[in-house]
C-alpha cells in the first residue's frame, strides 16, 4: 500500500493524515483480545515491571482495578499485536514517508483508555521520546526520520480520550521544541488552557475514527489527550519506525529494534 499524493502532502504540512478503516472489524476483534489479555495479565502484576518479552508501566490504586497506562513492546508478549505492526499496510506508508527500503521498528505499544481511569497525555512532541541527549538520536533524512502509527482498536470518539493535534506544528516549531512536560510525567492531566505560548491550544483538532482506522504523523507534531470520560474503552495500538541509523537507544522489550523492509512483490 502506498499513500496518495494527498495524504503525504497532509502528513507533511498538517502534520498527521489518518487512513479510515485500514484494517478490518475482524482484525481488531482478534486485536482487542490481545488487549484484553494484557489488561488481566496487568492486574496480576499489580506493579510496574518486564513480564514475557513486554515491559508494563502500571499503578496500582488502593482499591479498585489496576490502571494500565501502557504496555511497551506488547507484541513481545502478543504475538497477534506484534504480526500487525509489521503488516505492509503500515509499514509500506511508513517506508514511503521515510524514503527508504528499510526502517528500524523501536515501538509496538499498547495504549490503554478504560472509562474513568484518569490517564491523559499532555501536549508534546514524539521527538522528546525519542531523543534523550546526545547519541541518543539524529534526524538523518532532514525529515524527523520517524514515523510515528496509531491503530484505532476501539472507535475513538468525542468523549473517551480522542487525540488532539497542532495544526501545522510539525512546520512551524520547526523540530524540537521544549513543552513543559518534557519528563514526560503521565500522572499530570491534560489540563486545557495551560498550553505553553510556544503554539496557540485554540487551533487544536480533535481526531476521532472509527476501530481499524489508521493515523499517521511525524515526530515534530504537538499532540496530546484527555482521559476517557465515557462507559466504553479507548486502546490504541502505537507502532513507530525510525530510519535506519537515527536511533541510538535500545528499547525494552524482546525483539525490539528490529529491521523492516518493503516487501517485494514478484
Amino acid at each position: 500500500m502506498t499513500l496518495s499524493e494527498e495524504k503525504t502532502r497532509e502528513f507533511f504540512e498538517q502534520g498527521w493524515t489518518v487512513i479510515p478503516g485500514l484494517f478490518s472489524i475482524d482484525e481488531m476483534r482478534t486485536a482487542r483480545r490481545a488487549f484484553e489479555r494484557l489488561y488481566q495479565t496487568a492486574q496480576r502484576l499489580r506493579t510496574t515491571q518486564d513480564h514475557d518479552g513486554a515491559y508494563f508501566v502500571l499503578d496500582a490504586p488502593p482499591a479498585g482495578d489496576v490502571i494500565v497506562k501502557r504496555v511497551v513492546w506488547a507484541g513481545g508478549a502478543e504475538p497477534d499485536l506484534l504480526s500487525l505492526s509489521a503488516d505492509p499496510r503500515l509499514v509500506e506508508p511508513a517506508l514511503q514517508l521515510l524514503d527508504s527500503e528499510l526502517c528500524e521498528q523501536l515501538l509496538c505499544q499498547a495504549h490503554f483508555k478504560m472509562p474513568g481511569d484518569g490517564v491523559s497525555f499532555d501536549w508534546h512532541q514524539d521527538v522528546q521520546h525519542r531523543d534523550k541527549g546526545p547519541g541518543t538520536w539524529r534526524d538523518l533524512n532532514g525529515r524527523g526520520s520517524y514515523v510515528q502509527t496509531i491503530m484505532l482498536v476501539d472507535d475513538m470518539t468525542e468523549h473517551n480520550g480522542p487525540l488532539k493535534f497542532i495544526p501545522r506544528s510539525a512546520v512551524k516549531s520547526e523540530g524540537q521544541i521544549r513543552l513543559s512536560n518534557d519528563s514526560y510525567d503521565y500522572s499530570k492531566p491534560m489540563t486545557p488552557g495551560a498550553a505553553p505560548a510556544l503554539f496557540d491550544e485554540s487551533q487544536a483538532v480533535t481526531v476521532t475514527g472509527t476501530a481499524g482506522s489508521v493515523l499517521f504523523f511525524g515526530p515534530y507534531a504537538i499532540h496530546g489527550s484527555t482521559s476517557n470520560d465515557s462507559a466504553v474503552p479507548r486502546r490504541v495500538l502505537i507502532n513507530g519506525y525510525a530510519y535506519p541509523g537515527a536511533n541510538g537507544r535500545v528499547y525494552p522489550g524482546r525483539g525490539s529494534g528490529r529491521t523492516l523492509q518493503r516487501v517485494v512483490r514478484g
